[in-house]
């Protein structure tokens, strides 16, 4: 019989097993906290549980972390990891320090399905769904790694974003549970504010999301019309723009932020001119609550995209902000090691063809004819 990982339970789910131990509910809650508050790799350890428990976990469960590959540090502080998921997969997760905070992107796939153009990930193509305990295991890993490193007990990560590898919203039922430890007083205790979903737009699974386990909502939106959208994120074609806003406005009335962030790739002579400005602006204004996220693009040989210069950036941000729309230029962490925005690729044992049909299908960059006083752009 193969030891249950405790990882994939969340504490309802750990209950559960107690009780088939036939323990009583309390003792799930007494181990949750060591498992997650404390870090405890040994049942040993584990003071204040009877000695029974004790000796019945040991032939039956286990803490099953994930095996480091390799760890990068960057110039500014930014550590990435890469973690072996097994079967030729790994998977990589990345902790930015900042004054105020301490965040974690984490993964959920082996790899991603949807494919978007600019993302190094899709480009891999997509193994498989992480399991709750592999997605945990990032955040039990880095938690505890960085208190050794830093000689603390204090909590050292304050935020988590899904946003590493893969589309958290198509693994769904592993991504909730995952979830729910992260927020759980007794695990790590995280404001719902503090744990960000991004999602490219999987409609159906923002409107469950809404309900099981709302938490702060990011959008890949990265085109202002479906045109353009369907080419950047070919998930459009499946949920087109018009379907994923209503998701998003009525996400806002559960959710822990009274605004939507929409993320934005900033693509060279693809998506940054001022008529694409407008053209956000005409979707958003007066419609939903939002802010951009204006994402300076990291370049890979396989996209055939460039990044848009600051000029141009700062240029298109102002149109968004005397507009009255909040909106901020995602400062670069990490791109030394490869662990900035669009950057994390791991290694992923494809079933999907992915790069093949990539570079099939190029970017058809429909460029916006310029105002009268607007310089030209280039398709890259």
């Amino acid at each position: 019989m193969n030891a249950v990982n405790l990882l994939d339970f969340d504490l309802d789910g750990l209950t559960v097993f107690c009780e088939q131990l036939g323990e009583k509910r309390f003792r799930a809650t007494q181990l949750f906290r060591w498992i997650h508050q404390k870090g405890a790799t040994d049942f040993d350890q584990m003071s204040d549980l009877a000695k029974s428990l004790r000796s019945k976990l040991k032939g039956v469960a286990t803490l099953q972390d994930l095996s480091v590959i390799s760890e990068h540090v960057s110039s500014d502080g930014t550590i990435k990891w890469l973690f072996d998921v097994g079967a030729g997969n790994a998977v990589e997760s990345v902790y930015i320090p900042e004054s105020d905070r301490g965040t974690l992107c984490v993964s959920s796939q082996a790899g991603c399905a949807v494919g978007c153009r600019f993302c190094s990930t899709g480009h891999q193509g997509f193994s498989r769904n992480l399991t709750t305990g592999e997605i945990v295991a990032q955040l039990w890993h880095a938690e505890y790694a960085l208190r050794k490193r830093l000689g603390t007990t204090e909590r050292v990560i304050s935020n988590v974003v899904m946003m590493g590898m893969g589309e958290p919203l198509q693994n769904y039922s592993a991504l909730v549970p995952a979830l729910k430890v992260m927020l759980d007083d007794h695990g790590y205790g995280l404001s719902r504010r503090r744990v960000t979903v991004s999602t490219s737009g999987v409609v159906p699974m923002i409107e469950r999301l809404q309900n099981d386990c709302p938490v702060a909502l990011a959008v890949s939106l990265h085109a202002p019309n479906d045109a353009l959208r369907d080419e950047l994120v070919p998930l459009n074609r499946k949920y087109p723009i018009d379907e994923l806003l209503t998701a998003c406005q009525a996400y806002l009335t559960a959710a822990p932020r009274d605004f939507i962030t929409f993320e934005y790739c900033m693509l060279d002579g693809v998506n940054d001119t001022d008529e694409h400005a407008r053209q956000l602006i005409a979707l958003v204004k007066g419609r939903i609550n939002c802010k951009f996220n204006l994402i300076p693009f990291n370049p890979f040989p396989a996209s055939g995209l460039l990044r848009s210069n600051n000029e141009r950036v700062q240029a298109f941000a102002r149109i968004l902000v005397d507009a009255g729309i909040v909106t901020t230029v995602r400062k670069t962490r990490g791109d030394d090691i490869d662990a900035a925005c669009g950057q994390l690729a791991g290694e992923v044992q494809d079933r999907t063809r992915a790069a093949a049909r990539m570079l099939r299908q190029p970017v058809a960059v429909k460029v916006a004819l310029p105002k009268p006083g607007e310089r030209h752009r280039s398709a890259p």
